[in-house]
């Protein structure tokens, strides 16, 4: 049950500090918040899962880090840690159809969301 506190608890700092981006003026169009959020979130997750890996960290913290504050942070981090590890372990089909099934699952599952909504 502490785990799920972990997690919980790490959500909210993640989702906080995903606002505290997005509260920076950026000028232009392009979404330099969330490309920010999605690449700091990379590196957390590779951080965490290379501490969790060598047994530099305690499971509660890599818990509280890695499903809560980058999941809070950022879902992308999760997404493209998978995709690393498969290319890692050398699943190369898997790994494409992976990211090409999330990008165009995903982008078709807003069309349809939006589309739905009318």
């Amino acid at each position: 049950m502490s785990s799920f506190l972990f997690v919980g608890l790490g959500g909210a700092v993640g989702s906080m500090l995903r606002y505290g981006v997005s509260r920076i003026p950026f000028r232009g169009s392009f979404p330099v918040s969330t490309l920010l959020v999605n690449l700091l979130g990379a590196v957390l997750i590779g951080y965490v899962t290379g501490m969790a890996r060598s047994r530099q960290a305690p499971e509660n913290l890599v818990l509280f880090l890695k499903t809560g504050v980058c999941g809070g942070f950022t879902t992308f981090s999760t997404f493209s840690l998978e995709a690393f590890t498969l290319l890692q372990n050398g699943k190369y089909l898997y790994a494409g159809l992976y990211l090409l099934l999330s990008v165009a699952g995903c982008l078709g599952g807003i069309w349809l969301g939006m589309r739905l909504a009318r």
